[in-house]
């Protein structure tokens, strides 16, 4: 059946449908950099869109999501993130967290949770004698800082404000989302296949499952080799389409956020909720040794501002 629509419409409807689509940088297109002094991070400017924040329950039943941990990412919302807004292309390193400590003298407390492979299953266990110099296993100045609580992550943001005479703070849940999602709709920015992962992100893969003797089957470990045990340097796999490193994978990533048992009450403009159970905050994005189906960029879990954890770290966002 031919169209109804007068030829004379037709590219002004294309540029509205383009529009709707969100946020989805030209093919090609490089990101805009920008620092506000010699000392402080690079920031990559997001663009300005909307897009659908959440994870379909479709989703968790074939990503097998336990059936007592489904329904946090609903219900799914319609978020329209303004213009202006920077994030750091990069997680926070160890060797940035390290240059905070010595200028500020904040206090390096020890108390990690880390991974813990008792022969037959894992777990995570805190060891009292862990920190961010020491969590477990080796790293240098250019991967993550792990080991460090919500309060240091946000001490360090206003550490960097300080320098850079402009707000510096943790994203938001929404912010966070988009930016990981960086135009795409699918469980990962990469797509759905698991497969893929390796070549995009650090995750519990057959080389962490080699090396630890752990369960190889698709549930447990992505059935692909990305040649890290533990962390890796940050950066080290493919940006996704807003020239953001490992948004998936290496570390969970600390959010604004405040505890909400799922996104009833979520902010249609991105903005971080500071109801709920403060004392708990969420994270996102996954790490090298968790299970395949919370490497989402949709998925939601939480911590305790006042615990460490050697899978954990965090990123900050420039205020607009």
């Amino acid at each position: 059946m031919p169209s109804l629509q007068p030829r004379a419409a037709r590219p002004l409807l294309l540029l509205l449908m383009i529009a709707a689509l969100g946020a989805s940088p030209a093919l090609g297109q490089r990101p805009e950099l920008v620092r506000d002094c010699a000392d402080c991070p690079q920031m990559v400017m997001l663009p300005r869109g909307a897009f659908t924040m959440g994870a379909t329950v479709r989703e968790e039943e074939l990503e097998s999501v336990p059936e007592g941990l489904r329904g946090r990412s609903v219900p799914l919302t319609r978020v329209v993130i303004a213009p202006g807004l920077a994030m750091a292309p990069r997680t926070v390193t160890r060797g940035e967290y390290a240059a905070f400590v010595q200028a500020t003298d904040r206090p390096t407390v020890p108390g990690c949770f880390t991974f813990v492979n008792s022969g037959t299953s894992y777990e995570y266990l805190e060891q009292p004698d862990s920190d961010w110099r020491n969590p477990g296993f080796p790293q240098t100045d250019d991967h993550p800082v792990v080991c460090v609580t919500w309060s240091d992550a946000t001490a360090y943001a206003a550490w960097i404000s300080q320098k850079a005479g402009r707000t510096y703070r943790l994203p938001s849940e929404a912010e966070w989302e988009f930016a990981a999602r960086a135009g795409t709709t699918g469980t990962r920015w990469w797509g759905d296949s698991g497969s893929s992962a390796c070549a995009n992100a650090n995750v519990a893969d057959l080389t962490l499952a080699n090396a630890l003797n752990l369960d190889r089957r698709p549930q447990f470990t992505f059935r692909c080799t990305d040649g890290f045990i533990h962390t890796a340097p940050v950066g080290r796999f493919r940006a996704n389409a807003f020239g953001l490193f490992d948004m998936l994978g290496n570390v969970w990533q600390w959010t604004a956020d405040c505890l909400n048992p799922n996104l009833s009450g979520q902010l249609s403009d991105g903005s971080a909720r500071t109801e709920g159970d403060c004392s708990e905050r969420m994270m996102r994005g996954g790490s090298w040794s968790h299970l395949p189906w919370y490497v989402r960029a949709g998925n939601r879990v939480r911590g305790r501002t006042t615990e460490r954890f050697s899978f954990v770290g965090f990123r900050l966002v420039r205020e607009r």
